[in-house]
């Protein structure tokens, strides 16, 4: 009798377990967003240009782990700005430090949303996002990986619509990070040497993201998208033609 009670007792899932993640996680980003929401932006970054810069002078590895966090807070938990910040981290770090610093906080971010999206909050993605799955699976059956890769190639899908659809799909964590890494980088690098190619924030904050990025870059992007699926049929022509 007492194997029974065992045995029912551990096919039951930790709801309140999950319960209290979820209110921590809901918690962290009202938290986030009342602390950075309103700052993350070029008009209120430039307002703080020079004490900005005086930081970063003074202490140039802490700054470095700041940003990092808080890119990594901003893209775990889907607040707004992620642009803006990028663009930001490149002119506050340069583009070397700023393309390392930025990459990896992405995929870190991005990583801590898919987890998020697969274990807390699986019910309302599915309500928000629940036709996009399917087109995501569907994809992702015929093209795997290649899928994703291209996603992270085209700035057309929203990041965050990414990250939270994909944590519902059967895609490996592991697969997702390393893909994410990858795919994510050519953009990264575009939007960091924008931000580190102007001298001022002020100057930046008044050209605007759509003075930066031209429709022709987008169109770059788009034909970048493309590549691996394109790649992926020519693989499985030449491997039929093979047989």
């Amino acid at each position: 009798m007492k194997e029974t009670h065992d045995n029912s007792t551990r096919g039951k899932s930790p709801f309140p377990l999950k319960l209290i993640l979820l209110i921590i996680v809901v918690f962290a980003v009202f938290a986030a967003y009342r602390q950075f929401g309103d700052s993350l932006s070029l008009e209120q970054l430039a307002a703080k240009e020079e004490q900005l810069r005086t930081y970063q002078a003074d202490h140039i590895w802490l700054s470095a782990l700041l940003s990092f966090l808080v890119y990594v807070t901003v893209t775990g938990l889907s607040l707004p700005g992620a642009a803006v910040l990028t663009l930001g981290m490149g002119w506050f770090l340069g583009f070397g430090k700023g393309l390392v610093i930025v990459s990896f906080a992405s995929t870190a971010g991005a990583t801590l949303a898919f987890l998020f999206s697969r274990f807390l909050l699986r019910e309302t993605i599915m309500k928000k996002f629940g036709k996009r799955l399917e087109t995501f699976n569907t994809a992702l059956e015929k093209e795997g990986s290649f899928y994703l890769f291209s996603l992270r190639l085209i700035p057309v899908v929203p990041f965050f619509v990414i990250n939270l659809v994909m944590g519902l799909t059967p895609i490996p964590t592991r697969t997702f990070w390393w893909v994410s890494q990858v795919g994510m980088l050519p953009a990264t690098a575009v939007y960091v040497w924008a931000g580190s190619s102007f001298p001022t924030l002020e100057a930046l904050a008044n050209k605007g993201i759509g003075g930066i990025l031209s429709p022709q870059l987008f169109a770059a992007f788009a034909a970048l998208g493309l590549f691996p699926i394109v790649v992926k049929k020519i693989l499985a022509r030449s491997g039929a033609t093979a047989t």
